[in-house]
């Protein structure tokens, strides 16, 4: 029962991060209908930009703050030079071109800074654990998941609560009728992309802390999108639950699997839930049905 506990509680606050990274993928797509496949590589650069301010001997919530800023500015650039002429496209035209700046990106990230793993230095948090009853908790998990809840709870607020959000929020229910209120599409997409940008960086830096960085965390990346999809596509809390669920899952899976079928099983274990799960679900636990009538 404590093994139980001990990997609830890790799967509980390592899917709080994947929450974090797995909002930028819904709002892409709930603001343009585009599954970003370069998601990955948006979570890698926020965590080497982390990485390398940190580095120098900027504090670690001002490097973190450093991501953000540069995070939001190439979200708006990569909108405006790689998308912004795709608006009205075929959706797969726009989708091949995110797939051609995830390998871009990766390039970019291995151009600089290179492929081996590298850690923050000196550690960030605490390595001493914190001990509550029968569960021992490392404090790397406990801080990166109340960052990453603190983050979510602002990007919420930002879509309830101001002008730029509801204007996001309507542009995602009907562009028509948001252009005709005078909402700027142009102006959305890129919002969305900056945001994105933002989330992932975030979501990576607080990875980069529990298991060192480098490329492979491109890869972690990709493993938000089983909690995308369990939770829906275009719902914003379902990103939340769902990014809590595949980490639970993944965690479970790692400490009772693994050792009847080595070699992986943690990390195949979302993505066959994923394809179990959307055999009877296949919009996800909160996701719009869209029914066509004829």
């Amino acid at each position: 029962m404590d093994v139980f506990l001990m990997t609830l509680t890790t799967g509980i606050m390592v899917g709080g991060i994947y929450a974090l990274i797995a909002l930028g993928w819904v709002l892409i797509y709930k603001c343009s209908g585009v599954l970003n496949l370069a998601m990955g590589e948006l979570t890698l650069i926020g965590a080497y930009v982390s990485l390398s301010f940190y580095s120098m001997g900027v504090p670690f919530l001002l490097s973190l703050l450093f991501s953000l800023i540069i995070g939001f500015v190439l979200g708006v650039l990569t909108e405006r030079i790689f998308l912004d002429r795709l608006i009205g496209e075929p959706i797969l035209s726009v989708i091949m071109v995110t797939v051609g700046l995830s390998f871009f990106f990766k390039g970019i990230v291995e151009l600089i800074w290179g492929t081996d793993t590298r850690v923050f230095t000196p550690a960030v948090f605490p390595l001493e654990p914190i001990q509550i009853g029968p569960l021992v908790i490392g404090q790397v998990y406990l801080w990166s998941f109340v960052a990453a809840i603190l983050l979510l709870v602002i990007f919420v607020g930002f879509f309830q609560y101001t002008r730029w959000g509801l204007a996001m929020q309507a542009t995602a229910d009907d562009e028509m009728a948001a252009l005709s209120l005078g909402v700027s599409a142009r102006f959305v997409y890129a919002t969305a992309w900056a945001i994105a940008f933002m989330a992932a960086g975030v979501g990576g830096t607080l990875l980069g802390n529990i298991n060192g960085l480098n490329i492979s965390v491109g890869y972690l990346g990709l493993l938000v999108l089983p909690a995308v999809v369990l939770g829906g596509l275009n719902s914003v809390p379902g990103a939340i639950m769902g990014g809590i669920i595949i980490g639970v899952l993944q965690n479970l899976a790692g400490a009772y699997l693994d050792k009847y079928f080595p070699g992986g099983v943690k990390e195949i274990a979302p993505f066959v839930f994923m394809v179990i799960f959307l055999l009877f679900k296949p919009y996800g636990l909160w996701g719009w049905e869209r029914i066509e009538r004829v």
